[in-house]
Protein backbone atom coordinates (compact mmCIF):
# COMPACT_ATOMS: atom_id res chain seq x y z
CA UNK A 1 0.00 0.00 0.00
CA UNK A 2 1.57 3.44 -0.96
CA UNK A 3 2.77 5.47 1.60
CA UNK A 4 0.25 8.55 2.70
CA UNK A 5 1.03 11.45 4.45
CA UNK A 6 -2.33 11.80 5.91
CA UNK A 7 -1.81 9.02 7.37
CA UNK A 8 1.16 9.52 9.02
CA UNK A 9 -0.70 12.84 10.02
CA UNK A 10 -3.90 10.74 11.71
CA UNK A 11 -0.96 8.27 13.38
CA UNK A 12 0.80 11.07 14.73
CA UNK A 13 -1.99 12.60 16.14
CA UNK A 14 -2.79 9.15 17.51
CA UNK A 15 0.45 8.83 19.09
CA UNK A 16 0.60 12.63 20.49
CA UNK A 17 -2.46 12.31 22.10
CA UNK A 18 -1.99 8.77 24.16
CA UNK A 19 1.26 10.30 24.71
CA UNK A 20 -0.53 13.36 26.25
CA UNK A 21 -3.38 11.09 28.09
CA UNK A 22 -0.89 8.71 29.71
CA UNK A 23 1.96 11.11 31.00
CA UNK A 24 -0.70 13.45 31.76
CA UNK A 25 -1.98 10.85 34.36
CA UNK A 26 1.49 9.73 35.34
CA UNK A 27 2.25 13.57 36.35
CA UNK A 28 -0.93 14.11 38.10
CA UNK A 29 -0.87 10.83 40.19
CA UNK A 30 2.58 10.53 40.71
CA UNK A 31 4.53 13.67 40.39
CA UNK A 32 2.09 16.48 41.29
CA UNK A 33 1.17 14.57 45.00
CA UNK A 34 5.02 14.70 46.33
CA UNK A 35 5.20 18.40 44.89
CA UNK A 36 2.04 19.69 46.84
CA UNK A 37 2.97 17.93 49.88
CA UNK A 38 5.23 21.53 50.68
CA UNK A 39 1.79 23.45 50.33
CA UNK A 40 -0.32 24.10 53.22
CA UNK A 41 -3.93 22.78 53.25
CA UNK A 42 -5.91 25.66 51.41
CA UNK A 43 -3.21 26.21 48.76
CA UNK A 44 -2.40 22.69 48.28
CA UNK A 45 -6.22 22.25 47.65
CA UNK A 46 -6.28 25.27 45.08
CA UNK A 47 -3.08 24.32 43.33
CA UNK A 48 -4.55 20.52 42.99
CA UNK A 49 -8.66 21.92 41.89
CA UNK A 50 -6.76 24.34 39.23
CA UNK A 51 -3.68 21.80 37.66
CA UNK A 52 -7.02 18.84 37.33
CA UNK A 53 -9.02 21.22 35.57
CA UNK A 54 -6.66 22.05 33.20
CA UNK A 55 -5.27 18.43 32.92
CA UNK A 56 -9.29 17.59 32.27
CA UNK A 57 -10.12 20.18 29.93
CA UNK A 58 -7.11 18.89 28.34
CA UNK A 59 -8.26 15.11 28.16
CA UNK A 60 -11.73 16.69 26.89
CA UNK A 61 -9.58 17.28 23.81
CA UNK A 62 -7.57 15.01 23.79
CA UNK A 63 -9.63 11.26 24.76
CA UNK A 64 -11.63 11.59 21.41
CA UNK A 65 -8.50 12.90 19.22
CA UNK A 66 -7.15 9.24 20.45
CA UNK A 67 -10.27 6.83 19.57
CA UNK A 68 -11.05 8.53 17.14
CA UNK A 69 -7.63 8.31 14.98
CA UNK A 70 -7.52 4.86 16.58
CA UNK A 71 -10.83 3.62 14.54
CA UNK A 72 -9.57 5.35 11.15
CA UNK A 73 -6.83 3.28 11.36
CA UNK A 74 -8.48 0.54 11.86
CA UNK A 75 -10.64 1.20 9.26
CA UNK A 76 -7.81 2.13 6.77
CA UNK A 77 -6.11 -1.52 7.55
CA UNK A 78 -9.40 -3.23 6.47
CA UNK A 79 -11.70 -2.71 9.06
CA UNK A 80 -12.82 -3.86 12.59
CA UNK A 81 -13.21 -7.45 11.61
CA UNK A 82 -9.61 -7.84 10.56
CA UNK A 83 -7.74 -6.42 13.45
CA UNK A 84 -5.71 -8.32 15.05
CA UNK A 85 -6.78 -9.20 19.16
CA UNK A 86 -3.98 -6.69 20.39
CA UNK A 87 -5.85 -4.12 18.00
CA UNK A 88 -9.36 -4.77 19.92
CA UNK A 89 -7.81 -5.27 23.30
CA UNK A 90 -6.44 -1.52 22.55
CA UNK A 91 -9.27 -0.39 21.39
CA UNK A 92 -11.40 -1.61 24.76
CA UNK A 93 -9.06 -0.46 27.06
CA UNK A 94 -9.31 3.08 25.89
CA UNK A 95 -12.86 2.88 25.83
CA UNK A 96 -12.91 2.28 29.64
CA UNK A 97 -10.31 4.59 30.22
CA UNK A 98 -12.38 7.11 28.33
CA UNK A 99 -15.26 5.81 30.52
CA UNK A 100 -12.89 6.03 33.62
CA UNK A 101 -12.49 9.51 33.20
CA UNK A 102 -15.66 10.44 32.51
CA UNK A 103 -16.31 8.95 35.91
CA UNK A 104 -13.67 11.13 37.48
CA UNK A 105 -14.28 14.15 35.91
CA UNK A 106 -18.21 14.27 36.54
CA UNK A 107 -18.44 12.21 40.75
CA UNK A 108 -15.41 13.24 42.97
CA UNK A 109 -13.67 15.99 40.68
CA UNK A 110 -17.00 18.03 40.38
CA UNK A 111 -17.48 17.36 44.43
CA UNK A 112 -13.97 18.64 44.91
CA UNK A 113 -14.68 21.63 43.04
CA UNK A 114 -18.06 22.21 44.85
CA UNK A 115 -16.80 22.00 48.31
CA UNK A 116 -15.77 24.99 50.46
CA UNK A 117 -13.11 22.23 51.82
CA UNK A 118 -12.59 19.33 49.89
CA UNK A 119 -11.07 16.99 51.85
CA UNK A 120 -7.74 15.05 51.46
CA UNK A 121 -9.77 11.45 51.30
CA UNK A 122 -11.31 12.85 47.79
CA UNK A 123 -8.21 13.98 46.07
CA UNK A 124 -6.91 10.60 47.29
CA UNK A 125 -9.97 8.61 45.20
CA UNK A 126 -9.11 10.96 42.08
CA UNK A 127 -5.91 10.26 42.40
CA UNK A 128 -6.25 6.62 42.80
CA UNK A 129 -8.82 6.58 39.87
CA UNK A 130 -6.41 8.37 37.47
CA UNK A 131 -3.82 5.45 38.73
CA UNK A 132 -5.80 3.09 37.53
CA UNK A 133 -6.15 5.11 34.21
CA UNK A 134 -2.72 5.32 33.82
CA UNK A 135 -2.20 1.63 34.90
CA UNK A 136 -4.42 0.81 32.04
CA UNK A 137 -3.03 3.09 29.33
CA UNK A 138 0.51 0.87 30.37
CA UNK A 139 -1.30 -2.17 29.55
CA UNK A 140 -2.57 -0.66 26.22
CA UNK A 141 0.62 0.61 25.21
CA UNK A 142 2.30 -3.03 26.09
CA UNK A 143 -0.71 -4.38 23.65
CA UNK A 144 0.72 -1.98 20.68
CA UNK A 145 4.03 -3.24 21.60
CA UNK A 146 2.67 -6.89 21.11
CA UNK A 147 1.02 -6.29 18.45
CA UNK A 148 3.79 -4.99 16.31
CA UNK A 149 5.69 -7.37 13.69
CA UNK A 150 8.85 -6.56 13.98
CA UNK A 151 10.74 -8.26 10.85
Amino acid sequence: MPHSILWSVILALHLISIMFWIGGTAYAAIIMRQSLSLLDPTQRNSVQLQSLGRFFRVLMHVIPTALITGWLMILHEGGFAHAPWTTNLMQLIGVIMAVLYVRVLTGPFQKARRALRPQPALFDSIRNQILVIMALGLIAVLAASLGHPFV
